[in-house]
């Protein structure tokens, strides 16, 4: 029986980290996507259907704050696991992603370990097996 691989959304502005993230989650067996910012993100979303998105905050165009309000505000992609990738760790910060309806938020640098830990957990929680 072939069981196809949960689709992760990368997006980040930053190039290393993007990589950074995409070679973590590719090593574990993920099917991998990356997006460069927050309008890229959107536009990918549709076409990749993905189980889990991993997303900076702070990027420029279109922040990481208005793209989980926004695919919260869509049905179609509303239930999308969302992990924030952030610098920024201040309390303020941490409410406002709980707010929106962040599923989860690690914090810059992190640890590659809890990254594919989180992942594999809410690509699961989807109903996709890891």
């Amino acid at each position: 029986m072939y069981c196809e691989a949960p689709r992760v959304l990368v997006v980040d502005d930053d190039a290393v980290i993007r990589q950074l993230v995409v070679v973590n989650l590719e090593l574990e067996g993920f099917d991998v996507y990356t997006a460069i910012d927050g309008f890229d993100c959107l536009e990918r979303v549709r076409a990749v259907a993905p189980h889990v998105i991993t997303l900076d905050v702070m990027m420029p165009h279109l922040d990481g704050w208005d793209v989980v309000a926004r695919l919260r505000e869509d049905p179609a992609t509303a239930d999308i696991a969302v992990i924030l990738l952030s610098a920024r760790a201040q309390a303020a910060d941490l409410r406002r992603g709980e707010r929106l309806g962040v599923d989860y938020y690690l914090t810059k640098p992190f640890d590659p370990d809890e990254l594919i830990g989180v992942v594999r957990r809410f690509a699961a929680g989807r109903g996709q097996p890891v």
